[in-house]
């Protein structure tokens, strides 16, 4: 629920014992099934937005834990809630490609660049950056790896979420507290789902790799883009 608003809405499940989570770059439960909901506008048309930069509406979006020996129980869709029809996945294992701005990148190509002076170093040129999205030019649905952001990069929105305000690009807090969130999950838009988050976007959970190693998934963060 988001107080004063109403039911979140239930996006999808993971069932963890399936994933090749030896594959994973995040420390994920070996079993168990983590559920993401989402607050989707069907109760208000849209009118309150789950937004990063907007502490009020973190509660718009959750994602719980839910461990294999718990007992669980059916409920039924909320009133006022259509439910999304049911899609099952399966996964596969692929490799991702980071953005160019990333500390990552930056600690191997450029030790010591900040987000101010990003474009001094070759990785940022725009033959990397052509080839970056020429390897990775869906967004699709994604357990770990590293994001792809629809627009600004997403780990970006959660810093500045975080640091409460707006931060200049060059403000080494940003970069830093960037560094510190990787991916749980990212869910696009999905036409056999009948999901489409604004216009044909996306929605993203990033967890600090401290918490994900404690199962602390409230902490999780929020953000969605759209084109």
């Amino acid at each position: 629920m988001w107080e004063g608003h109403g039911p979140l809405s239930f996006v999808a499940s993971i069932d963890c014992a399936r994933l090749s989570t030896a594959a994973l770059d995040i420390d994920l439960p070996e079993a168990g099934t983590l559920l993401f909901f989402y607050f989707d506008g069907q109760l208000d048309d849209g009118d309150a937005l789950v937004l990063a930069e907007d502490r009020e509406s973190w509660a718009g979006a959750r994602v719980l834990y839910v461990a294999a020996d718990q007992e669980v129980a059916d409920r039924g869709t909320p009133a006022g809630l259509k439910p999304y029809p049911v899609v099952p996945l399966t996964a596969r294992v692929e490799m991702t490609a980071t953005e160019p701005w990333h500390p990552s990148v930056r600690a191997a190509f450029a030790p010591g660049a900040t987000l101010g002076n990003r474009y001094d170093h070759p990785v940022c040129s725009q033959e990397f950056i052509d080839g970056l999205w020429e390897f990775d030019d869906e967004v699709g649905h994604q357990i770990g790896g590293h994001a792809h952001s629809v627009q600004n990069p997403v780990e970006i929105e959660i810093a500045e979420a975080v640091l409460d305000g707006e931060v200049p690009w060059d403000d080494p807090r940003l970069s830093e507290e960037a560094g510190n969130w990787s991916l749980l999950a990212q869910f696009d838009s999905e036409d056999a789902a009948d999901m489409m988050w604004g216009d044909a976007g996306a929605l993203y959970w990033l967890i600090r790799p401290e918490d994900l190693a404690e199962r602390r998934f409230e902490r999780a963060m929020f953000t969605w883009q759209c084109g």
